[in-house]
């Protein structure tokens, strides 16, 4: 049936008539025809790719074939070690990036898990047990308490018809359904109360409905095309990697080539001076790169899940460190996903807690034994979450539930209907009369009310100004029930509402609201300070979401709020140009929440998406860092993302973002660290011929150099504890480059210093004569190096005010480096091995020294940063 049919709009009888159906459902030979002709009620997925495509697809990285390209060269050299080292960490890198990919692929199969087995279906008249995948539109469906909607349906009969859509639409309660029709032309699909949709869960009551819609074309298929064509986003560390990969084998090449041509000039050995330009081309690309960023990501992600944050995916880790915008859902997430009853309003007075006297008494009963929530033996509570909400309530105001239900039991009822739009109980009072409570909507109850309760005795009830009560709890987004009593000298035959629910005595008011989690007002303040913007996108009610996001300080503003149906109405200039001030957005649709993450990102925001349903997963998966609820969260949500929280809370994604703040400054450390001391080796072996001196190093010793004093030390920097300012400074630039704030300037700087003593060293000693000169440059690179790693373990604090014992891994790294460097230097076999020769205390004392040096203009550099930092602060202060 055409998708463009408003199935809302239609009377049931209509809905059949257009479906050539009717109550009695369909022949089974007309089923069969129909299941031909529109195919089977399941879910579509592309062809899956194979695992090895799937495996193979990881080695496209650009990094990654410079890293093969350097094994290859490392062979050749004759140096397998290196080059097995190299192999297997990309392998490693491959393995890790195909089980991440192999489970967001799972994503569609969770979706496809969701569906209903099987369907109680009305074929020729009489109900029977069908696969749900052979339901076909007109088909007449009969679903009940515990079930899961087979396919999209136009509800013919509803009685207390109750199903949870919040996997669907983010609603945060159970819709009522009803078989009435909805005169508006386009609802929002939380609005249709006529439709149950696939893959929602039946919580109270039964009902029959006729399919409208199956397979891809129900409200669930739709979501599976988005999930199908959402894409998934490099992270920006990926980004960042990709091209600082292009750029380094491009300088690479370029400087071994000179190198060589520049040997040969001045009458080198070819031989020996291809083998030192190769060796430099492996010294120089950082191999251990991946596994720096793999260590650094899987102790992240240890740490992560101490904080109830579960990594799926580990680039994720780092990217949560460079997001912009954090899209959250809202219920469960920035609230605590349970109804709180917080609002009364009772004998003439509003509060926050009930109060004293007559009328709050009857109010508190009625909380207490009308409705079917209850509390079992082990404390837990069993039922509607609203009607949980009022026995909590009750119990908190010092009611027995137990003993109220012995001295005042239920001998009737009237369920709730969306017509009515209220529910009445009928108990007998211990004094052997009969009192008819009755809760529903504030304009039913009070419309129905002639006299109100009063302390002093029942008065006449001011309709208007209770109603202006009603509506300020409403305004503040609360779910307002309000509640009013009939008595009976003698049990009313028959109990309906014609009886019940007319001439009634109105008792109060009470506001319900799923309310913020307490910690999350301030960690979207911290968000606030690291620079990041928190925004809600909800399918719950505009006044509720308006109202929490007022209470969290999301929206101080109401242009801040948009419904989806106004964000429809928004041309793309117009959506393109407010959507820098929104920050809550309501009522909104699953392809309006993708759109949503797609206009961030185009605008150059790094996107953190959070979510618990079936219409997140789209939004998840498109996301740069896709953030699932692990306790109310779906299957499908799960595989959709990169990160699970333990615990449903925002605070723990501010503070993930921490953590991953932390080791994105831990990696620029590690290529700060790595492309400075491979400059330093580099421009030692460029500048030397030029000056007149023969080639410093030896390829052995070259590649000692940089599997070891680079390698250690470098692994080491992923334990850098967080600076103490990293959440008071805004996230990084989504384009930014990994050689900004001086990165590249500093590699360039030092190493052109490092190379400067190192040749020093070497003119001294070569034109003295003296038979260690080689390896006291060897010594003096490595050594240099290892102040150096000490001196950037912050861009701004001074090592001494760090101290050393903070970074222990660091410390045992140099003091090991160093031990095997002097092993090197000392051990008569490494001797022969490396050309080395035995250093005198003077020579190593020389060496020492060149660190120091290197230490100390590191030092000089992170004072001259502190002074430019607090005279930037000064100048924003004196002009504030």
């Amino acid at each position: 049936m055409s998708s463009e049919v408003r199935w809302h709009r239609l009377s049931k009888e209509a809905s059949l008539e257009r479906l050539a159906s009717a109550v009695t459902g369909l022949s089974h030979e007309e089923s069969a025809r129909r299941r031909r002709e529109h195919g089977l009620n399941v879910l579509e997925e592309a062809p899956p790719r194979s695992r090895l495509a799937l495996f193979l697809s990881q080695l496209a990285d650009y990094m990654i074939l410079v890293l093969l390209a350097a094994a290859l060269v490392a062979g050749l050299v004759g140096d397998v070690a290196d080059a097995l080292v190299i192999v297997a960490i990309v392998v490693l890198n491959a393995v890790i990036g195909f089980v991440q990919e192999y489970r967001a692929e799972r994503a569609m199969a969770a979706l496809k898990a969701m569906a209903a087995p099987v369907a109680t279906v009305i074929r020729g008249g009489a109900p029977q047990v069908e696969p749900a995948a052979h339901l076909v539109p007109g088909d007449v469906v009969h679903v009940e308490a515990g079930t899961i909607v087979p396919a999209d349906l136009r509800i013919l009969q509803a009685a207390s018809l109750r199903v949870d859509e919040a996997a669907l639409t983010g609603e945060s309660a159970p819709v009522d359904k009803a078989h009435g029709s909805i005169e508006a032309e386009v609802v929002a699909v939380a609005d249709r109360r006529n439709i149950a949709h696939k893959g929602t869960l039946v919580t109270h009551g039964h009902g029959l409905g006729v399919v409208i819609a199956t397979g891809m074309r129900t409200e669930f298929g739709k979501i599976a095309r988005l999930l199908g064509q959402a894409r998934s986003v490099d992270t920006p560390l990926q980004r960042r990697l990709a091209a600082f990969g292009r750029r380094l084998a491009g300088v690479v090449v370029a400087i071994c080539a000179i190198v060589f041509v520049t040997g040969l000039l001045r009458g080198e050995p070819a031989l020996p001076m291809l083998l030192t330009a190769l060796s430099l081309a492996v010294a120089a690309i950082p191999e251990a790169l991946p596994a720096v960023v793999g260590i650094a990501l899987a102790l992240g992600a240890r740490k992560m899940m101490q904080h109830r944050a579960l990594i799926r995916r580990l680039p994720a880790v780092e990217a949560l460190g460079s997001v912009t915008t954090i899209c959250s859902d809202k219920t469960g997430t920035l609230t605590a996903n349970e109804m709180r009853l917080e609002r009364y309003y009772c004998d003439g007075s509003a509060g926050s807690e009930p109060g004293d006297g007559e009328p709050w008494e009857l109010l508190k009963l009625a909380m207490s034994v009308s409705h079917d929530a209850v509390r079992s033996d082990d404390g837990a509570f069993i039922g509607d979450p609203t009607e949980i909400a009022l026995l909590r309530a009750a119990l908190a105001a010092g009611r027995d539930a137990a003993a109220d239900r012995r001295h005042w039991p239920r001998c009737d009822e009237i369920p709730f209907d969306s017509v009515r739009k209220c529910m009445s109980t009928l108990h007998k009072t211990p004094s052997g009369e009969w009192l008819a409570i009755t809760k529903g909507a504030a304009e039913v109850v009070v419309a129905a009310s002639q006299r109100e309760a009063r302390g002093v005795g029942e008065a006449p009830i001011d309709q208007a100004a209770v109603l202006r009560e009603a509506d300020d709890l409403a305004t503040g987004g609360h779910r307002v029930l309000a509640v009013g009593v009939r008595r009976f000298a003698r049990r009313p035959q028959p109990y309906d509402a014609s009886i019940a629910e007319r001439d009634l005595t109105f008792v109060g008011l009470v506001g319900l609201i799923d309310p913020p989690r307490p910690e999350v007002r301030g960690a979207i303040a911290t968000c606030h300070e690291a620079g990041i913007v928190p925004i809600m996108i909800t399918g719950d009610h505009p006044l509720t979401a308006r109202a929490i996001g007022e209470r969290l300080g999301l929206a101080t503003d109401r242009r801040a709020v948009i419904t989806g149906g106004e964000l429809a109405s928004l041309s793309a200039e117009e959506f393109s140009r407010r959507i820098g001030e929104l920050r809550v957005y309501a009522r909104v649709a699953p392809e309006q929440k993708l759109e949503i993450v797609a206009a961030l990102q185009r605008r150059g925001e790094v996107v953190a998406v959070t979510g618990d349903g079936v219409n997140d997963a789209p939004a998840l998966r498109q996301a740069d860092i896709g953030v699932s609820m692990g306790i109310t969260g779906t299957d499908v949500a799960k595989e959709a993302s990169g990160i699970v929280l333990l615990d449903d809370d925002f605070a723990t994604i501010v503070r993930a973002v921490r953590e991953g703040r932390r080791i994105y400054d831990n990696l620029r450390r590690f290529i700060r660290y790595v492309l400075t001391t491979n400059s330093g080796e580099i421009f030692t072996i460029f500048l030397a011929p030029f000056l007149g001196l023969p080639i410093p190093l030896l390829p052995i010793q070259i590649l000692w150099i940089n599997l070891v004093t680079d390698g250690l030390p470098g692994l080491a920097l992923a334990a850098e504890p967080a600076e103490r300012n990293v959440m008071r400074r805004p996230p990084r630039p989504p384009r930014e480059s990994v050689f900004a704030h001086g990165l590249g300037a500093h590699a360039l700087i030092v190493g052109l210093v490092m190379a400067g003593i190192a040749l020093a060293v070497q003119s001294w000693g070569w034109h003295a004569g003296i038979e260690q000169w080689q390896t006291l440059v060897f010594t003096t690179l490595c050594f240099m190096q290892l102040g150096h790693v000490l001196a950037i373990r912050s861009e701004e604090t001074s090592l001494f005010t760090l101290r050393v014992s903070t970074n222990r891994a660091l410390a045992s790294a140099v003091v090991l480096t160093v031990v095997l460097q002097l092993a090197v230097v000392y051990v008569p076999p490494l001797n022969e091995l490396f050309r080395t020769v035995p250093l005198t205390a003077a020579q190593l004392g020389i060496a020492g020294g060149a660190a120091a040096v290197i230490l100390a203009i590191v030092e000089a550099e992170k004072a001259w940063r502190r002074r430019v930092a607090r005279r930037v602060r000064r100048q924003i202060a004196e002009s504030e």
